[in-house]
């Protein structure tokens, strides 16, 4: 038997054509072609190989033109500089890897939009990060404390993902971010919720899993607001069998605090209404001075007889599927009772009862009954879910200031105010009217029941263009619906749908001046003209079949 001696050690020689460099082409040439395909193409996609650091190869092809980089599922520790010099990048996806800081000189990056750093081990942000034209940032997953206090400078930034952190309070700044419309703040340790996000336009609010026990008043006014995860905090105010029943049933228990933390005289006028023109007052205060009056004489001078604002009963706090408003003409009060109650003089007296509410703190359905000039037929037509648009709240208030503006008070000698005030009413109801008729007509021919939030279910645009293709079949090619996975569509979905929805319309022939534009069906702002869009469409559709009989 042969000694083994030194050079038996050493490998095996690999057989011709099978040399290590050949044995390591093949991983080698597919990151070869990826390069290659990104200098051609503007789009780099090295993501899922493993990878330390920026490929070295890079620097043999032209780069320079990429827009868009996937680094994704690799093992970098950090932001690769190479990346940092890509000026022409728009988005960025540096998702699941192991980077602990991100380098100042990613301030170069001055196009890019879109940036996934998601699922690192990041313990802060730096403030050049805020330096970018960033619309899109996912920082979740990471290890974050704190936010820098320059992100207020992020004006353009859209969506802010800072969910699964340990942040503790959000920057006292967060409300100057005027474009943000989705933010998500789930699973952190945040314990107050700022009150600067009431002035934000968001679309999409996730504060699930922290430690949050109050919401905060001011956040009724977020109109736009669609959707709202508050699940597993220890919330006191709302209480959770408020909370459980949904975002409508929250905004209704903010207002109501809202309207008992007034601190006016007798906690009932609203700011802006104080005056003998308009009042102001929930019906179990009508109610109990009725009673009172009845009981004591109207005409005694005990202060005890003013109508205040009653707490309501948990019963009621728990009952909040009541409608959002009430305004009725109220015609019967003396001018005895001037001294001690509330009166009207030479006007008509509009009592707006929202159980301690105000109707200007809603952009939901409102019924309006008017005993003296609308038909009991006619109101029972309105639904509870079907209505008034904020653009009609709206109209209701210009009247009243135009009744309490001092510098009126000349026309209003000449004008009678009675008169002003039912004619606003008047169109209010004519615009009742146009969206009764806008859920008729899509109700019938597709043949659902659309929910009582009649503008929040049009706003995607699916409904409006299956009504579409119901009446012209194949009239829109191509709809985005909603999946069980992705139950709301983004934004630049919906904005397709609606664009070709009107462009559907146009195919169909209804004319320029009866379209709607997009705004008014995305950002729910003119569902009056939506329903002249619809009803147009609707017109048409049935001149073309009598024609074609």
């Amino acid at each position: 038997m042969a000694t083994l001696g030194p050079e038996s050690a050493r490998p095996a020689v690999p057989p011709l054509g099978s040399s290590p460099a050949a044995q390591a082409q093949p991983p080698s040439r597919g990151l070869e072609r990826a390069l290659e395909e990104a200098a051609a193409s503007g789009v780099l996609n090295i993501s899922s190989r493993k990878l330390k650091e920026f490929p070295r190869t890079a620097a043999n092809h032209d780069l320079t033109d990429t827009v868009e980089a996937d680094l994704s599922k690799n093992r970098l520790t950090d932001v690769p500089s190479d990346v940092c010099s890509l000026v022409a990048l728009e988005t960025l996806s540096l998702y699941h890897n192991c980077i602990r800081t991100i380098p100042d000189s990613i301030i170069g990056l001055q196009s890019l939009t879109s940036l996934n750093i998601s699922r690192n081990q990041l313990g802060s942000l730096p403030a050049c990060l805020c330096g970018l034209p960033l619309r899109v940032l996912n920082a979740s997953n990471n290890k974050l404390v704190s936010l820098p206090e320059t992100i207020k400078q992020l004006q353009g930034l859209m969506e802010l993902d800072i969910s699964c952190n340990e942040i503790t309070a959000l920057p006292r700044h967060i409300g100057r971010l005027k474009a943000l419309r989705e933010l998500n703040v789930r699973r952190n340790l945040l314990c107050v919720l700022p009150e600067d996000l009431a002035d934000l336009p968001l679309v999409k609010f996730d504060f699930s899993c922290n430690k949050v026990s109050t919401i905060p008043v001011c956040y009724r006014k977020m109109k736009q607001l669609q959707s709202l995860q508050l699940e597993n905090n220890p919330l006191q105010s709302p209480p959770a069998q408020i909370c459980i029943k949904g975002k409508v049933h929250i905004f209704k228990y903010l207002s109501i605090e809202a309207c008992r933390s007034e601190k006016m005289p007798d906690s009932l006028y609203l700011p802006v209404m104080d005056s003998p023109l308009l009042c102001v007052c929930s019906v179990e205060d009508m109610e109990q001075q009725r009673k009172q009056d009845s009981d004591s004489g109207v005409g005694s001078d005990n202060g005890d007889k003013r109508l205040s604002a009653t707490e309501p009963s948990d019963e009621d706090s728990l009952s909040l599927n009541v409608p959002m408003s009430h305004i009725t003409e109220e015609e019967g009060l003396s001018k005895d009772d001037s001294s001690e109650h509330i009166m009207c003089d030479h006007v008509t007296c509009v009592c707006v009862c929202v159980q301690g509410r105000s109707a200007a703190d809603f952009d939901e359905p409102l019924r309006i009954d008017e005993d003296s000039h609308w038909p009991t037929e006619q109101t029972s037509k309105v639904k509870g879910g079907t209505g008034l648009h904020i653009d009609m709240i709206n109209q209701l208030k210009e009247a009243v200031e135009l009744l309490q503006d001092p510098s009126s008070h000349k026309s209003l000698e000449s004008v009678d105010p009675q008169f002003t005030m039912r004619r606003k009413m008047e169109q209010l109801r004519e615009e009742l009217e146009l969206m009764e008729q806008l859920r008729d007509s899509i109700e019938s021919r597709l043949k659902v029941v659309l929910p009582e939030d009649l503008g929040s279910s049009l706003m995607d645009g699916v409904v409006l263009c299956h009504l579409a293709n119901h009446i012209r079949p194949r009239s829109v090619a191509s709809i985005h619906v909603p999946s069980p996975a992705v139950p709301k569509l983004s934004m630049a979905k919906c904005r397709r749908n609606v664009e070709n929805f009107l462009d559907a319309c146009r195919k169909i022939g209804v004319p320029e001046d009866k379209l709607c534009l997009p705004h008014h069906i995305l950002e729910e702002k003119g569902m009056v003209k939506v329903s002249v869009t619809v009803q147009a469409l609707v017109d048409e559709a049935s001149s073309q079949h009598t024609l074609l009989t």
